[in-house]
């Protein structure tokens, strides 16, 4: 108080001898209390709609997450969870229309906010069919209740065959703020998945003493359908802000009277049209609709745009693909658990992504790489990409050695397809089930599809801790000096996690190199539109991804990967349920060939958009493309481009443009 009053009376003092325009004075204030109020405002949507694209982002790189768990809770084979994963881009397209169209007249703050809650409100729906289905039942041999007493697998009628155990687990601010927040989004996802991967699909529901499986079986689910409760809570929270926001942000006095326009300004603006411009609207919207077909046919006549579109289109196949099924992939390749997964992927590889991003925009900015140069180091990061995953190839493990699917009862001899055998004269005498899948692991270091199937005549001890005894045939295996056998399959052989140790630090590597061609690739289709139609082709540029990208490619990866199963799951009601053992070997050879196959194809159209803009170019283009928008690309006589090169400059390198994607 006391600075203040001494500051008042210093003011005064001087405003007697000097004399002082009020005016001007007042002007000046309310200036800048409403720039103070401007950039407020500014910043309070950037940090709100920040979060959306966090939650937005958490909620999809968690689905990925859960792919696994979800195909082993419902007994679904891969092909239709990626129709299941395929529909979160469905969703986006039934919707983009509508909110397009009435984004723009209607509350754009409560249109997000009402964005928030439809998230929340899907992420909810997709847990519940956890709580309408019952317990997870897994198919367990019934150990017995009193360790004392000793039940015989092999010598059960078939009434008492198998039953399944009824029981359930775990459950400066500016826009490049935004796409740093979605980046950090995945990250969590995969982190939450790894969370909740570690707990029972049924916690809170069952005595998890009683669970006889643990993470490392095939047959673990995880509480996958609580990271989607907590997805839905972040989503909610997400949206609030937007619910008290104006329906326009103040612009300040400085860009009042400015001459320039953006997507980003139109909504920054300090009063509401009259009511003349409804008719000039519509006059506007009649002369767009009578434009399109002049506008798609001056688009679909830009060759670098066409061959761009169908190499993105091509290789996000290849990466959509291989980042849905990669989980699967590392789970079923190398031994490892659904939580360990997640978290590798989660702290590992989505950061190598953002690097790589981040890496790409900065060697643009410091090296002023034109649209040729922008358009080499997309392809050389794709193609050296590729080169590393086609080293993956032999970063592979063998096949787990299961009895009658991978080996022989008597010997370790691969068997082929059509030796696949699970009966054998060492388990004759028993009445056991082909379609069962209640795996044992032998003291020979061979796993067995059930206890009956290794011929196992006593067993002692409850839940994990069940021994079997007797058991003919890891008797009658080759070097086999005992008869015994634990629960649970056998880890894979010793090579496995040295070769999971190399996988991780080329998958890194990899995932570094391809992302390095992102913000190249994107400012090559900016500069290679007229400056009118880049909007438009933006909009068909992200259409196309999601409709023959994004929905196909889990679908066919799934198919695929369908094909390498070595041994069906069984539903309860009948029916063929999730496949318990991959070859490993076959699932290697389809997963990375099919990824590299789509990813070389893609590597073709992108030496094709390279020779076009060699062919258009000239070395006085490529220099003007390093500091303007015409380069290779642009349509301007070199004197117009000339004439126009700080308003070009200033064009090409705003921030908003290039990101607003």
């Amino acid at each position: 108080m006391e600075i203040s009053s001494k500051e008042n009376t210093h003011f005064f003092s001087n405003n007697t001898i000097l004399p002082v325009d009020r005016s001007s004075f007042k002007s000046e204030s309310s200036a800048s209390k409403e720039k103070q109020s401007c950039c407020g405002g500014i910043k309070i949507f950037l940090g709100a709609l920040s979060f959306v694209y966090f939650a937005k982002a958490l909620s999809g790189s968690y689905l990925k997450s859960t792919i696994t768990q979800i195909e082993r809770r419902f007994d679904i084979p891969s092909s239709l969870v990626g129709v299941i994963d395929g529909s979160f881009e469905i969703g986006n397209l039934l919707i983009i229309i509508l909110v397009s169209y009435f984004g723009a007249k209607l509350h754009r703050p409560r249109i997000i906010g009402a964005g928030c809650l439809i998230m929340s409100a899907g992420t909810f729906l997709i847990a519940m069919p956890q709580f309408f289905m019952g317990r997870y039942r897994y198919e367990r041999f019934p150990s017995t209740i009193n360790s004392t007493v000793s039940l015989s697998p092999c010598l059960q009628d078939k009434s008492q065959t198998p039953l399944s155990a009824l029981e359930k687990s775990p459950a400066k601010i500016n826009a490049g703020c935004v796409q740093t927040v979605a980046i950090i989004g995945p990250i969590f996802g995969f982190l939450l998945g790894s969370l909740c991967a570690k707990l029972y699909v049924d916690i809170g529901f069952v005595d998890l003493d009683s669970v006889t499986i643990s993470p490392k079986d095939v047959q673990w689910v995880g509480a996958w359908w609580l990271g989607y409760l907590i997805a839905g809570v972040i989503s909610i929270l997400a949206g609030i802000p937007f619910w008290f926001l104006p329906r326009h942000l103040p612009r300040p006095q400085s860009r009042k009277d400015s001459s320039t326009s953006s997507e980003h300004s139109k909504f920054i603006t300090e009063e509401n049209k009259d009511q003349g411009t409804s008719s000039w609207q519509q006059a506007k919207l009649a002369e767009m609709a009578k434009d399109f077909l002049p506008s798609l046919k001056n688009l679909f006549g830009n060759p670098v745009y066409i061959l761009y579109l169908c190499a993105s289109i091509i290789q996000f196949n290849s990466l959509i693909g291989m980042v849905t099924y990669k989980p699967k992939y590392i789970e079923q390749q190398y031994g490892q658990t659904s939580s360990k997964t997640n978290f590798v992927i989660g702290l590992i590889n989505i950061p190598a992504v953002a690097f790589g991003i981040f890496s790409g925009g900065l060697i643009m900015k410091r090296f002023g790489v034109g649209v040729v140069g922008a358009a080499k180091l997309s392809l050389g990061s794709s193609f050296l990409g590729y080169l590393l995953l086609l080293s993956l190839f032999a970063m592979g493990c063998g096949n787990a050695e299961v009895a009658g699917l991978t080996v022989s009862y008597h010997g370790a001899k691969p068997m082929r397809d059509h030796e696949q055998a699970l009966f054998s004269e060492c388990n004759s005498g028993c009445s056991c089930s082909r379609n069962d899948w209640d795996p044992i692991c032998g003291e020979n270091g061979v796993t067995y599809v059930s206890a009956c199937l290794a011929g196992c005549r006593a067993s002692n001890g409850t839940g994990k801790n069940t021994v079997f005894f007797n058991c003919s045939c890891v008797g009658t295996f080759e070097s086999s000096q005992s008869s015994s056998a634990v629960v649970g399959p056998c880890q894979k052989g010793n090579e496995c996690p040295k070769m999971f140790l190399y996988f991780l630090v080329i998958s890194v590597i990899t995932s570094y190199t391809l992302s390095v061609g992102g913000t190249p690739g994107y400012i090559l289709l900016l500069r290679c539109i007229k400056p009118h139609l880049k909007s438009f082709a933006l909009g068909i540029y992200t259409l196309a991804i999601r409709v023959l990208a994004g929905i196909p490619a889990p679908v066919y990866f799934g198919v695929a990967i369908d094909t390498t199963c070595l041994k069906w799951g069984s539903k309860r009601c009948g029916g063929r349920g999730a496949c318990r053992l991959y070859d490993s070997s076959a699932l290697r050879y389809v997963y990375l060939g099919l990824t590299l196959v789509l990813g070389t194809v893609s590597i073709f159209f992108s030496v094709a958009v390279l020779w076009v803009l060699r062919k258009r170019s000239s070395p006085q283009d490529e220099t003007l493309s390093a500091n303007g928008e015409r380069g290779a690309c642009g349509t301007k006589s070199r004197k117009d481009n000339f004439a126009n090169s700080d308003q070009s400059i200033q064009s090409t390198y705003w921030p908003e443009k290039e990101t607003r994607l």
